[in-house]
Parts: C-alpha cells; structure tokens; sequence
C-alpha cells in the first residue's frame, strides 16, 4: 500500500518537475502563450516569466502525473507476480522525462522554422489577439507542448507495459 502511494507520488512529483522546469523556458519563448492562450490563474495581473511558468508548471501536469502514477502502481504492485517498489520506478521515469524533454524540444525547433517559413500559421481568434511579431513564438510553444503530452502519454504507456512484463511470470 504504501509503495504503491510512492509510485503515485514519484510520477506526480516527476510530472510537476518536468512541468516547471518545461514551462520556465516556455515561458521565455512566448509569454503570450500563457497570458493569452490560456485562462488567467491570477487575480491581479502577472507578467512575470518565473511566476507563470512555475504556476502553470504545477497546474498543467499534476493530473498528468496522477494518470501515469495510478495504473503505474498498480501494475507495479498488483497481482501475484514480484512487486516493484518506487525506488526501482526512479530511472525509468527519470529517462521517460528526459525523452519526452528532448523530443519536445526538437518540436519546438521544428515549429519554429515551420511558423517563420509560414507553412504553418496562427488561426482565428488567437490570430487577432496575439500581437503578430509574436506568432512564431506562440507557434513554437504551442509545438513544445502538444509534443510534451503526445509524446509523455505515450512513453508513460510504454513505461506501463514495461513494469508489468518486467516483473516476470508466476512462480
């Protein structure tokens, strides 16, 4: 019971810190994409890099630590076959979160020269609303972050089915 609360901690504590450290450099590429492109979470305006990325770090990905943590724990612990413990979870999740860091990033790079060569745009509303000398930046942030989910998701469900068939066969 209680490692199985370690894993769910572990994940939510990775997830935050993927989230934190991921949205200080996001942040800095486009403000506007948090102060625009999302609902304010202030009730006095911030403009203020550290801030945001930090409030916005922790909100956007503990629930997505929570929905890796939960089955994580439980195909790590249920069941008849060898039980792993969270502290054998640390290097997996850690390189999960580096992976989804980097491709993240090279979806930025990608964005980034896809919005200055103007193969992809800025659509309506957010068009209007975002000052134009911002679009790239918004673009490229938008990338980084869709690439974070797409690419978390689906390394945290290959990280899933590795713990499960790593625990080996009953007895």
């Amino acid at each position: 019971m209680l490692q199985g609360l370690a894993i769910m901690m572990l994940s939510i504590l990775a997830a935050v810190t993927y989230g934190v450290v991921h949205d200080q450099f996001t942040a800095r590429i486009c403000i506007e994409y948090f102060t625009i492109g999302h609902p304010p979470i202030f009730t006095v305006p911030v403009t203020s890099p550290t801030i945001i990325g930090l409030a916005w770090g922790v909100i956007a990905t503990w629930w997505v630590g929570a929905g890796l943590g939960i089955p994580l724990a439980i195909v790590a612990r249920t069941g008849k076959r060898p039980p792993r413990d969270a502290r054998s979870l640390v290097k997996p999740i850690v390189v999960l979160m580096l992976v989804t860091g980097a491709l993240a990033a090279l979806a930025g790079v990608l964005g980034y020269f896809a919005a200055s060569s103007g193969s992809v745009i800025l659509l309506e509303p957010m068009a209007s609303r975002v000052p134009a000398d911002k679009h790239v930046g918004f673009i490229t942030d938008l990338w980084i972050h869709l690439a974070s989910y797409l690419f978390g998701a689906v390394g945290g469900l290959v990280l899933i089915v590795q713990t499960w068939r790593s625990r080996g066969k009953v007895g």
